[in-house]
């Protein structure tokens, strides 16, 4: 038991600085939409509209990121800094490369996004131009992603969290000189605008300071075949599950775009809402990766499977305290995001619904953090959930049919999100 204490103790100190850093990157959402939001419901409605194409990309780029990191995790819990400065040099050439592509093809569906995901008329436009902003802010992005995990894989969980809160300011600061400009374009540009010198800073930071990571000139590299099959065997499974989650959010998103900017509006802002449940798992989910990382690059086995329980434990509990509060808090929390009462009333029954999948999230969450550091995560589990998400929304649009009502569906995509999770874990 006194063993169990100290390890919880531990996972909370490391998991203290990544929750810090998902209160920012929340808080951000929080002020992006809030601003638009006073726009107006078309404003929210052409945002909501293609934001789940962009955690699409996103999950892509998480996945990148691990294949990377979880490598110079295990040297440097095995002692092995330059080794770890190594695998950190591939990862950048890999990763950048990687996330120059995306942002080509992202860039290049911009136009048609929002007419395959049925949006309205009145929307698309700006639905295009703030795609087209994310789309230059991905290679930004990428390299804001390999960093902080760099720097969380050597054991630093503050370092991360700086450059996070600086990109918040950053992010109201632009946002108030863009907006009133640019209207949808403005909030895109300012967000990338503060992607952009966070990425840097952040990079810096991992490549200059940090003790492990830094890179030294005289260190010189030639490709190893060995670090990038086993980033793909890694990050693979990692991006699968992210893309099959967001892909079934894309999905969803299409049902309900045909109900009209209210619609896609409240499901946009009770998604933003919802992401203030995820602070404790994704920041126990860092925790888990560095501390079984570490563990098994040490070859204490025993220990990395032990951490790795009691991180999944905690972030259930916690997730499921977190969705408690924003069950009951969530009225209020629309009310500074959006002035419009109707959109305001359908987020929050859309937002109450959803919280119920929220202890399955952590678990999920968590589960694949720690996973992905013993690469661990089993293709047939990403095919079956992929079969599970498929089903699910096929669900929700028959339910939409009948009943036209977007709370239905968003039932629907909650249940199959919660059955996914456990073929997950």
């Amino acid at each position: 038991m006194p063993e169990l204490k100290a390890q919880a103790r531990e996972v909370w100190r490391l998991s203290l600085p990544a929750i810090l850093t998902q209160i920012t990157t929340i808080a951000m959402q929080y002020i992006d939409s809030a601003m638009v939001g006073a726009l107006g419901a078309n404003a929210s409605a052409s945002i909501g509209l293609v934001s789940t194409s962009t955690w699409l990309i996103g999950g892509i780029i998480g996945g990148v990121s691990a294949g990377f990191s979880v490598q110079a995790s295990h040297r440097i819990g095995g002692g092995d800094d330059r080794g770890a400065r190594t695998v950190v040099r591939h990862g950048l050439v890999t990763g950048m490369l990687i996330a120059a592509i995306l942002a080509a093809l992202a860039a290049l569906i911009s136009e048609p996004l929002p007419r395959w995901l049925h949006g309205d008329e009145a929307i698309r436009a700006d639905a295009c131009a703030y795609f087209l902003t994310f789309a230059l802010m991905v290679p930004f992005s990428q390299l804001n992603s390999l960093c902080a995990s760099f720097l969380q894989s050597a054991g630093d969980m503050v370092s991360p969290s700086v450059p996070n809160a600086v990109m918040c300011v950053l992010d109201v600061f632009f946002n108030a000189l863009f907006i009133p400009r640019c209207g949808v374009f403005g909030a895109g540009l300012g967000t990338a605008s503060a992607c952009a010198v966070v990425s840097l800073l952040m990079a810096a930071q991992c490549l200059l300071r940090n003790p492990h990571l830094h890179l030294r000139r005289k260190e010189k590299d030639t490709v190893h075949n060995a670090i990038l099959k086993k980033a793909f065997r890694i990050g693979f499974p990692v991006a699968l599950q992210e893309v099959f989650l967001c892909a079934a959010m894309v999905v969803q998103t299409r049902i309900i775009a045909p109900l009209g900017a209210v619609a896609v509006a409240a499901n946009s802002f009770a998604v933003t809402a919802e992401g203030f449940c995820y602070m404790p798992g994704y920041g126990l989910g860092a925790a888990a990766a560095t501390l079984v990382g570490r563990s098994v690059g040490a070859g204490e086995t025993r220990l990395a499977r032990q951490q790795g329980n009691i991180c999944t434990a905690m972030g259930a509990l916690f997730m499921a305290v977190t969705a408690g509060i924003m069950a009951l808090i969530c009225p209020w929390v629309f009310r500074l995001l959006t002035p419009d009462e109707s959109v305001r009333a359908l987020a929050t029954q859309v937002l109450r619904i959803a919280l119920l999948a929220e202890p399955l999230y952590g678990v999920s969450i968590v589960a694949a953090g720690a996973g992905s550091a013993v690469a661990s995560a089993v293709a047939i589990g990403e095919l079956v959930g992929a079969a599970v998400v498929v089903m699910g929304d096929a669900v929700g649009a028959v339910l939409i049919v009948l009943a036209e009502q977007p709370t239905i569906t968003t039932l629907a995509a909650s249940m199959h999100i919660s059955v996914k999770n456990h073929f997950f874990t």
